[in-house]
């Protein structure tokens, strides 16, 4: 079938995007779902930094590729061995598929799925499948999604039912801003009910941490950001302080525990820093791999921390974004006020440029 998608044609190219459009919207042919397929029509996809480091080339990824990784809409068809789906359900993407055999798969979310990553960095579908074309020419998956795209062919594994009730702009934050940063939260943090804890970075991913922080009603909630308008905003969300890094090292902030969402080795130094003793501190965040952050070992040590690299929230999406829909339903998790802005497929390298500028929250597009 015929469907329009955004398609990074290179990486690395200069900014501003607004001008060098490192992404292109257009026309793309996209084969039927496989026996263990899904063909999803898109409603509404997230525009996450992990994107942005495919198109700035922190991250190795094969082109063309058709981009988009947390996206939501309705099924359209399934393949034969697909049973458990509908046709018209709305379903949430997780961009990393779990095959539920390998042993990464038996460690209840804490390690990532090794058929599924192994998937990913090639550029396919989980059981190596390529789908995507344009003009004869073969086009790479990103993330088992690729959903910045009207149509998209994903396996089962890699789609979760989240129910009509949930409008597809939440449906599509629920599978990587929130299971991300809440993941991370209920799964490597497991904060007791006193203790405290710092979120350092305001993007989709820590602001979707501080409002599930504020829905578990335990200890003090500090957030740590450069930018004043996301620390207003984090205030607005029911954080109990909000403070530059320097403002944080200056009152020397001493937290139970810190969860670094930004991505650079300055945050995670930061958040080390800001870490109590005998704390723990978490990174979700995935800097260049070239980064390197600067810690004393002896700190670790004498002060007896824990420092845990979390994945994808530690999650596990089957069990972990229905919890996180339903706290949306009970009003303890106001998904929206972490969308800073609606926009159109068009608008894509344009929007690129919003979040390497640091000024978007989660921008969304929707497709209807």
């Amino acid at each position: 079938m015929q469907i329009t998608g955004a398609v990074l044609e290179e990486v690395g190219r200069e900014r501003p995007y607004a001008q060098t459009r490192p992404l292109t919207v257009g026309r793309l042919e996209l084969a039927p779902p496989g026996p263990t397929e899904v063909l999803v029509r898109i409603e509404a996809a997230g525009v996450c930094h992990s994107d942005l480091s495919v198109v700035d080339g922190n991250r190795s990824r094969p082109t063309p590729m058709l981009l988009g990784h947390e996206a939501a809409g309705r099924v359209v068809a399934t393949g034969a061995a697909v049973t458990d789906l509908e046709e018209g359900a709305r379903v949430t993407m997780a961009f990393l598929p779990r095959c539920e055999e390998c042993e990464g798969c038996r460690t209840g979310g804490r390690l990532p799925c090794e058929r599924g990553t192994a998937s990913n960095n090639a550029g396919t579908l989980l059981n190596g499948s390529r789908l995507l074309s344009r003009g004869g020419e073969g086009v790479f998956h990103h993330l088992g999604v690729s959903g910045f795209a009207t149509h998209a062919v994903v396996d089962r594994a890699s789609v979760v039912p989240v129910g009509d009730d949930v409008p597809p702009e939440i449906a599509a934050v629920l599978g990587c801003a929130v299971l991300t940063g809440g993941g991370a939260l209920l799964n490597a943090i497991e904060r007791g009910d006193d203790e405290s804890l710092v979120i350092v970075g305001l993007g989709g991913v820590g602001v979707s941490a501080l409002l599930a922080a504020v829905a578990e009603r335990k200890g003090p909630v500090i957030a740590v950001d450069a930018l004043r308008e996301k620390l207003d905003l984090a205030l607005e969300l029911g954080a109990d302080e909000a403070l530059t890094p320097d403002e944080a090292a200056e009152r020397g902030i001493r937290a139970d525990h810190a969860l670094e969402c930004a991505g650079h080795p300055r945050a995670f130094e930061t958040a080390f820093r800001a870490t109590a003793p005998g704390g723990r501190t978490v990174t979700v965040g995935l800097p260049s791999p070239e980064a390197l952050a600067e810690i004393s070992p002896l700190t670790i040590t004498a002060e007896a921390r824990t420092i845990i690299g979390s994945y994808l929230g530690s999650a596990i999406p089957s069990r972990d974004i229905p919890r996180f829909a339903q706290w949306w339903r009970e009003g303890r998790l106001p998904v929206e006020k972490l969308i800073s802005r609606r926009i159109r497929i068009d608008d894509i390298n344009e929007a690129m440029d919003e979040l390497a500028d640091g000024r978007a929250v989660r921008q969304v597009i929707l497709f209807d």
